[in-house]
């Protein structure tokens, strides 16, 4: 019975499952001796009702009743944009199946947000951060103060410095986009482009940034005679509305009627083809997006839409891969620095095989 009451007393030494202590600390709270301490710790470890973390630490085993197993933080890129949205759904059926508390923040696509969110997540001691932010000029600060904090880091989309990345393989999806815009006009306009217009994200660094490569280099690898000259980029911020201004300008000053477009996200793609619309124009274009996020399923299922497809990176399958990988990163099993997913081009012609509720 002695016994039993020590254990006691130790495993409530623990405030939550996140907490490591050192001997010294279970010492001091309990108020037990070293040696037996040291001993009760021994027999718990065995029992696996405690861990050892490294040699000199230990943490609970077991989930405190009435607890969550986990707690964890997720840093949502903008309840704006449908993909982000679908990818909040998905984590939180994935993380309530797991027992696992999500605390969910919005990041607004915002720098500034971003930050003031990553440090009540330090505030808040939470497991695990799944960060989902599109600034690269912030995601070492955001990283630096995620490390300092002993918090792991699952970042979605675009990567920061020492986490683990879990999302596009931007130079493969590019290169789907890209291919199926140039069988397009092979098969509609019989392989002749006046342009091959590239909407782009500046801010989201090199890496996404290669799909906009990609889709040129899927375009260029089949309609090898076009130049240079013909190929033009906007630099937009990611949204509906400022692709809209950006590509009403363009179209100002171009007079070409066989124009391509590959945009970085579904919403650039949206946003160019209501500008050709404005313009009388929608004729003139052929619209390929990412993510194939609900943002776009309207349009792809409206039929002689110019928005001919978008490369399918299933925000709703997010949770299934992101939330046994964390589990996996706080069991201190070995996962892989990066992890993609498959893409696949999502077209008018196969939506309802992709989501049959799109009819």
């Amino acid at each position: 019975m002695q016994s039993l009451i020590r254990a006691c007393h130790i495993l409530k030494t623990f405030r939550d499952q996140s907490e490591c202590l050192r001997l010294t600390d279970i010492v001091v709270r309990s108020g037990l001796n070293k040696t037996t301490a040291l001993r009760m710790l021994s027999t718990l470890v065995q029992c696996e009702l405690l861990i050892r973390v490294g040699d000199t630490k230990y943490k609970l085993g077991i989930r405190p009743l009435g607890r969550p197993r986990y707690r964890f933080g997720y840093g949502m890129q903008s309840a704006e944009f449908g993909f982000s949205r679908a990818v909040t759904q998905s984590l939180q059926r994935s993380a309530a199946a797991a027992d696992i508390e999500l605390l969910i923040l919005d990041n607004e696509d915002s720098s500034r947000v971003a930050l003031r969110n990553a440090d009540t997540f330090v505030r808040e001691r939470v497991d695990l951060v799944v960060e989902s932010q599109t600034d690269t000029r912030i995601a070492g600060q955001i990283s630096t103060r995620f490390r300092a904090a002993s918090i792991p880091v699952i970042a979605l989309e675009i990567p920061h410095p020492q986490t683990i990345f879990y999302g596009a393989n931007n130079s493969q999806a590019g290169l789907i986009a890209g291919r199926f815009l140039a069988r397009w006009a092979e098969a509609h306009w019989q392989g002749h482009v006046d342009e091959l217009l590239l909407l782009e994200l500046p801010k989201a660094g090199q890496v996404p940034n290669t799909r906009i490569l990609g889709s040129m280099l899927g375009v260029i690898e089949r309609l090898v005679w076009l130049s240079e000259r013909q190929i033009k980029i906007l630099r937009t911020s990611g949204h509906y509305e400022n692709t809209v201004a950006l590509t009403r300008a363009h179209l100002r000053r171009s007079s070409s009627e066989r124009i391509l477009v590959a945009a970085i996200n579904d919403p650039c793609a949206l946003g160019a083809l209501q500008a050709f619309r404005d313009a009388g124009r929608e004729e003139h274009c052929a619209i390929v997006g990412h993510n194939a996020s609900p943002d776009a399923h309207a349009e792809l299922g409206r039929k002689g839409s110019r928005l001919i497809g978008s490369v399918g990176y299933f925000p709703e399958r997010y949770g299934e891969g992101v939330i046994p990988l964390a589990l996996d990163l706080l069991a201190g099993r070995a996962v892989p620095p990066a992890t993609f997913v498959r893409h696949e081009m999502v077209t008018q012609s196969n939506l309802r095989a992709f989501y049959p509720s799109n009819s």
